[in-house]
């Protein structure tokens, strides 16, 4: 597994995955992203629960997307709060809108650029980083 600048250290990223978000983290391991979408009134729900919040229906279908997007909103963490992530600070952990899905928005971080270089408004693809063996975590790059 190859090392990315600007994510914590593997050893404290575990999923936890129910009913409602296995396809998601089952995609991410094979580098794909789907979303799900209510099949009553197309409204994309994500993260993944059971009820659509717009029309309250528990019917979903999974919608692939490439990952890219813009970037919403950001922080760039310089703090270790937890003490495991202090050989990884700084990083960006970034909130990225996705087009084409009605507002759609995803939390990853920004890697392997300088926490200085990220802007809101700037675009981002999607990348992928293998922590373990079944553990892919979605992550983005300056486009």
């Amino acid at each position: 597994m190859t090392k990315l600048k600007g994510v914590p250290p593997e050893d404290i990223i575990f999923l936890t995955p129910n009913v409602w978000t296995e396809p998601f983290w089952a995609a991410t391991a094979e580098h794909r992203l789907i979303l799900p979408r209510c099949t009553a009134c197309t409204t994309y729900r994500f993260p993944p629960t059971p009820f659509c919040h717009a029309c309250r229906t528990q019917e979903v279908e999974w919608i692939e997307h490439d990952g890219h997007g813009e970037i919403y909103s950001f922080t760039i963490i310089r703090h270790a709060v937890i003490p495991q992530v202090k050989d990884a600070l700084p990083f960006v952990a970034a909130v990225v809108e996705l087009p084409d899905t009605d507002g759609c928005r995803l939390v990853g971080s920004i890697v392997d650029c300088e926490p200085e270089a990220v802007a809101i408004g700037l675009p981002v693809s999607m990348d992928w980083y293998d922590v373990r063996e079944g553990t892919t975590i979605p992550v983005f790059r300056l486009a």
